[in-house]
């Protein structure tokens, strides 16, 4: 029997930046794949809501202040992975940054969370209000990133964000698409040891 949790709570709210040039702004969210039999509750917000929370980050810097980086590069990272005795302390941190291409208006990107219960073979796509839709640059910059924590993780389990990017021309067509999968965070069987950061799986860990 495939068990069922209570549907998402959600609250939403703008983006923030991480430059004087940033710009978030929300597209349609796109139809989702099969999904996971325990949705993750997600909250788009830079505040505190009840259930699982997720605070998502928006900006876009000047190609400078990183270095030179090839045009069109993408990544998608785990940037943190908390576990916990207590689920609502439990989170992993997704990120995805890309750069323009010649012709590039505007970038966008979309993050998913894939989970995987200990025993099945293969990870299901969570189903919930703030995954899934595209996030938009500011115009014309040049390195955009975007940032998602997803937090209330269940336990034991494992947990990959699906990163999707777009690169946008002056009519809103794509350029070029691209989808990469971020290193599993893997959330423990709770116990009465504590909780802490641990270190992120290589890429092609199951």
């Amino acid at each position: 029997m495939i068990e069922s949790l209570p549907r998402p709570r959600v609250a939403a709210a703008g983006a923030v930046a991480l430059a004087a040039l940033a710009c978030a702004q929300a597209s349609p969210a796109r139809a989702h794949a099969p999904t996971a039999a325990r949705p993750a509750r997600i909250a788009v917000a830079a505040t505190a809501a009840a259930g699982r929370r997720a605070l998502d980050v928006g900006g876009s810097t000047d190609a400078g202040e990183k270095g030179a980086v090839a045009p069109g590069t993408a990544t998608a990272t785990l940037e943190t992975c908390v576990t916990s005795v207590l689920q609502s302390e439990r989170s992993a941190t997704f990120a995805g940054e890309m750069t323009a291409v010649p012709g590039t208006a505007r970038m966008q990107i979309s993050v998913d969370l894939l989970e995987r219960i200990p025993g099945e073979a293969q990870y299901r796509l969570v189903s919930a209000p703030g995954l899934g839709t595209w996030r938009s640059s500011a115009a014309g910059v040049k390195i955009y990133t975007y940032i998602k924590q997803v937090t209330d993780l269940a336990a034991p389990a494992f947990y990959r964000g699906v990163v999707r990017f777009r690169w946008l021309n002056a009519k809103d067509q794509p350029i070029k698409v691209q989808r990469l999968r971020t290193p599993r965070c893997e959330q423990p069987a709770a116990t009465s040891t504590g909780s802490g950061t641990v270190p992120a799986s290589q890429p092609g860990a199951p």
